[in-house]
């Protein structure tokens, strides 16, 4: 069947290459200029993206994302699925993934896998985490929808954090999808100006509990005296025992996406920047432990993105420990 599923995508592709220049086009107007008119971050609609695919295709039961995308103005599943649709008809014939998306093994990671391994190894991280702490803080929460599924149930007490015009954006659109969120507190913050865990406070978070803080890609747009000041505070705030999961990107990363002239335009439409990284040519692993001392947290889980690559990782997903 692998072979048959071959023999019937690549014509099919090559049919398809015009409607899938035109699914490109809408699904990018609509994440970039929609995203921009709306006031809200354009690379939180490629995650909910990625994470839609993923469940389209059946690596990650995701029902509230495919809600949610249902009625998202700032994204297309129509330009999706016309670009997808040959990938998807391989994968049904050959019964299981093979191109794209994928979960690839262990260092094997590309950067069009970049959206699907690092969910992956997060839901890793949380699953765990989750079973030995009070309270969920998602930092930065963008479009995530993980407050949704299986942790409306947990008992686990859930607090959104994010920009007022994202959140305010995002809960009329749950709304719209009929999406319950009784189990969320949405906690709207200026980041430039506001004190965390003052705001979280407020809305009833207990600093004697333990804590999961999910600080998914949020990093990368930080200055490195900004990242250490968040890190900073959730070791001096957080109870001890609490957790943060974060992802953390390579120089070399950085400087190709914020170099791209196509890319570059799209963060400058959008306002955004990409600043903060690690040299992770050589010796990554003493490097991110290095800095994770340095922050006075202890190391936990550990997941490099792309390590047998010969230019390093070009991510990791860390979870550090107060």
């Amino acid at each position: 069947m692998k072979y048959l599923s071959y023999a019937v995508f690549i014509p099919l592709q090559i049919v398809f290459l015009p409607v899938a220049f035109v699914g490109l086009l809408l699904t990018a107007y609509k994440q970039i200029v929609v995203s921009k008119r709306l006031g809200v971050s354009q690379t939180a609609i490629e995650i909910i993206n990625g994470r839609w695919t993923m469940h389209i295709f059946g690596l990650r039961q995701d029902d509230a994302t495919a809600a949610l995308m249902s009625v998202l103005p700032n994204t297309s599943k129509v330009g999706l699925w016309l670009v997808l649709w040959p990938l998807w008809v391989q994968a049904r014939i050959a019964g299981q993934v093979k191109l794209y998306p994928r979960i690839p093994t262990a260092g094997d990671e590309n950067i069009a896998d970049m959206v699907a391994a690092r969910t992956v190894h997060f839901d890793s991280v949380i699953a765990r985490a989750i079973e030995h702490v009070d309270q969920f803080v998602l930092m930065g929460a963008g479009y995530d929808t993980r407050a949704y599924g299986d942790l409306a149930a947990s008992g686990v007490t859930v607090f959104e954090v994010d920009q007022a015009i994202v959140q305010e954006h995002k809960r009329s659109m749950i709304a719209a999808a009929g999406i319950r969120c009784e189990n969320v507190t949405f906690v709207p913050v200026d980041f430039s100006v506001d004190n965390l865990f003052s705001k979280l406070a407020a809305s009833g978070f207990d600093a004697s509990r333990k804590t999961l803080f999910l600080w998914e890609g949020v990093s990368l747009y930080l200055s490195a005296e900004q990242v250490a000041a968040t890190l900073a505070m959730v070791k001096q705030r957080a109870q001890s025992g609490s957790v943060l999961v974060a992802d953390l990107y390579a120089d070399r990363l950085v400087r190709t996406l914020g170099k791209a002239n196509l890319n570059e335009r799209v963060l400058e439409m959008t306002s955004e920047t990409l600043d903060f990284s690690f040299p992770f040519a050589t010796n990554w692993q003493q490097v991110l432990a290095d800095f994770v001392t340095s922050q006075s947290l202890q190391q936990g889980e550990t997941h490099f993105l792309g390590s047998s690559n010969k230019a390093g990782p070009y991510a990791v997903v860390v979870e550090m420990i107060c």
